[in-house]
């Protein structure tokens, strides 16, 4: 658990954009949200996976910059979610036959993990594991009851979240690159079930399906345990291209009016079908003809859901909970039911966690975009911020600032004058007593001769 004095950051490689946010605990045990900032990402990542390496750590250096600017302190270490096209899970068996009966120890549960652990995957890696029950006969055990327990036969059931080799990788180069240490890397759709989902809902079964730009991932979750994550490539974003192509408009105006007027399923809104709408270049349509564009590429979207959940509809006893930016559209309720036939309880989540609360310096969107990276917030237990100690500013403080310095006279130059001066005052007196010396040379050469004459003489 972190400190309340701590300040955690977090970072989201979205399928359009990349987010960073940081957050302080509260003596209530609600996050405060300090700092937030996010740039958009088409050009460096595509469906959650880093498409340009360069870009995307210029972009994860300008989003980090932003948010040390707005706490005012240095960012030293970040979390960092992993999610993206790739990320599915994989069921795995193993099976142990005793000649006798055995009692279950831990250590004979950490060899199966062991095992569980080395199998390999064609270009993929695994990166958590989510025991399921234990096959004792016909009989299933939870992982929680299992140690102590005789045996001659086991099964062990094991969920592998797995994605290729690359996907951590990648994130690992560009956070480094960018000059952070990353403190964990999170699975993003189990952090986000943490913390959407009630321990009811978890244990009486329900599914989470976050609707984003460009993939919708649907996690199935039932006595507590996840049982199935994938991930489907396709998002809301898919709708505002069709629009953009049946109505020829640019994308920007085509994201805007499916915001404002869309609807996944339209034909029971009243007064939708004489609505005129108004296009760029003086061009118009009407509502019910936008309506129908959104609501097929919703339909597709919602029975790529529903194929994946229908296997295991009659454990969902507490329903489907939609999140995510795609999920805010209106009636997407009707859709879904329109979908799948059944009456099944939906739940929307609009609007952040009730333990999050904002600052009122910093604009956060509330539209349920940022789920993914409040619960990558949410899960940090580790200071990811360098403090100023307060001696440092002390010192700091006594620095002379720049008006200081355009007051003090600079005596810099007066100085070298008055050095140069005697400088040359000293090679003057130097250069005088070499030629005395000289003189007193030539006189005793002189006199020297004058002897040496006489003494020849005599």
């Amino acid at each position: 658990m972190a400190a309340e004095k701590d300040i955690i950051v977090a970072l989201e490689l979205a399928t359009t954009s990349i987010r960073a946010i940081a957050g302080q605990r509260m003596p209530d045990g609600t996050m405060q949200v300090l700092a937030f900032a996010e740039e958009n990402a088409a050009n460096c990542i595509r469906k959650g996976i880093i498409d340009n390496i360069d870009k995307t750590t210029q972009a994860i250096s300008r989003v980090l910059g932003q948010i040390g600017l707005q706490l005012g302190q240095t960012i030293s270490r970040i979390y960092v979610g992993l999610s993206g096209q790739s990320l599915h899970s994989v069921h795995n068996h193993i099976q142990r036959a005793f000649t006798e009966k055995t009692q279950i120890s831990n250590g004979l549960i950490d060899q199966l993990m062991d095992t569980n652990r080395g199998v390999v995957y064609t270009n993929s890696e695994i990166l958590e594991v989510i025991p399921q029950e234990y096959k004792v006969g016909n009989r299933a055990v939870p992982d929680t009851d299992i140690v102590g327990m005789q045996i001659e036969q086991l099964e062990a059931n094991f969920l592998n979240i797995i994605a290729r080799n690359s996907l951590a990788e990648n994130i690992e180069n560009c956070v480094n690159s960018a000059g952070y240490e990353i403190a964990e890397l999170l699975i993003t759709p189990l952090a986000l079930g943490d913390s959407i989902l009630s321990a009811s809902e978890k244990r009486s079964g329900c599914a989470l399906v976050d609707l984003g730009a460009d993939t919708t991932t649907v996690s199935i979750y039932s006595n507590n345990i996840l049982r199935k994550l994938v991930v489907i490539p396709m998002g809301s974003h898919n709708a505002t291209m069709d629009i953009a192509h049946c109505l020829k408009i640019e994308v920007e105006e085509a994201e805007s009016l499916k915001i404002k007027y869309g609807h996944a399923w339209y034909e029971d809104y009243e007064g939708i079908q004489n609505k005129v709408l108004k296009l760029s270049h003086g061009r118009e349509t009407n509502e019910s003809r936008l309506c129908e564009i959104i609501e097929a590429r919703y339909e597709e979207i919602l029975h790529n859901v529903w194929a994946q959940l229908e296997e295991d509809s009659e454990k969902l006893t507490s329903g489907i909970i939609f999140t995510g930016g795609g999920a805010q559209i209106a009636s997407l309720s009707e859709a879904f039911k329109q979908v799948n036939k059944r009456d099944k309880q939906i739940r929307i989540v609009k609007g952040m966690q009730a333990d999050v609360c904002m600052t009122t310096t910093i604009y956060v969107p509330d539209n349920g975009r940022i789920n993914n990276i409040i619960s990558l917030l949410l899960h940090g237990d580790q200071n990811c911020v360098t403090f100023q100690p307060e001696s440092d500013k002390d010192n700091n403080s006594d620095a002379p600032t720049e008006e200081d310095k355009k007051q003090t006279p600079d005596t810099t130059q007066d100085t070298e004058k008055q050095d140069n001066l005697s400088t040359t005052h000293v090679e003057e007196e130097e250069n005088a007593q070499e030629e005395e010396q000289e003189q007193k040379k030539k006189k005793r050469s002189f006199w020297q001769i004058i002897k040496d004459a006489v003494t020849d003489e005599e």
